[in-house]
């Protein structure tokens, strides 16, 4: 059995991608997982770091149990490997659960985007809008891992207008991993296409037009397809 296939859905999910929602300078000291997710995307913790949960106490100011629960947090989002007696590892995503995560996505966001569209507020376009924008001055700051968290994070603030929570739950379970494959490959990836991309997903929202929101979707996530997978068997 493909290892991929037998991943577990059930554990408990963030509903949004690890970042904080205050300034960026401040650390939360409460919650280390936002800054050690960020350390990954960025590349400040790779495949082939070697490093301790006591290396991770001194890193981020945490003690032990909260670097412990964010370890095994992201080991259940499949971006870090624990095993027994040995050190943690960042996960990597292969070509095969990167093709699985993608097509799941595909199916779950245009059912979603259709859902959302039905019920659209005006101010919940102008929350999306601010996240594109947001996004936008990280990849112009060079920030890519922000970028890559932010794209996610539009995706997820979406599926949450829907007002499908299990369909929106399980979306959660998949951007953690697509994050983590756009980090992994960020030399492949264009930020400046998917920026443009979700404006115009939102101008088709804004519009009612579900077909053209659904046909960007669909292409926005083909492209991510090809960026991440390319010619990969």
């Amino acid at each position: 059995m493909n290892s991929f296939a037998s991943l577990q859905y059930d554990r408990k999910i963030p509903a949004t991608l690890p970042f904080p929602r205050g300034p960026r300078h401040k650390p939360l000291a409460d919650d280390p997982y936002p800054q050690v997710f960020e350390a990954i995307l960025d590349q400040r913790l790779t495949a082939t770091s070697r490093f301790t949960e006591e290396s991770l106490v001194q890193m981020f100011g945490a003690s032990r149990s909260q670097i412990r629960r964010t370890l095994t947090q992201l080991s259940h989002e499949h971006v870090v490997i624990l095993r027994t007696h040995q050190r943690p590892k960042i996960a990597t995503a292969t070509p095969e659960q990167t093709r699985q995560i993608l097509h799941a996505r595909r199916l779950t966001e245009i059912m979603l985007l259709e859902l959302t569209c039905q019920q659209l507020q005006p101010a919940a376009l102008e929350g999306l809008r601010e996240l594109i924008e947001e996004q936008r001055r990280f990849r112009t700051l060079g920030q890519f891992g922000a970028a890559i968290r932010l794209s996610g994070e539009f995706h997820l603030q979406l599926a949450k207008l829907a007002g499908n929570a299990p369909l929106a739950h399980f979306l959660g379970s998949l951007v953690p991993m697509t994050s983590l494959a756009l980090a992994q490959c960020r030399q492949q990836t264009n930020q400046d296409t998917t920026v443009q991309t979700h404006t115009s997903l939102v101008d088709a929202m804004e519009r009612n037009d579900v077909n053209a929101a659904a046909h960007l979707m669909n292409r926005h996530l083909s492209d991510l397809e090809q960026q991440l997978l390319g010619s990969a068997p």
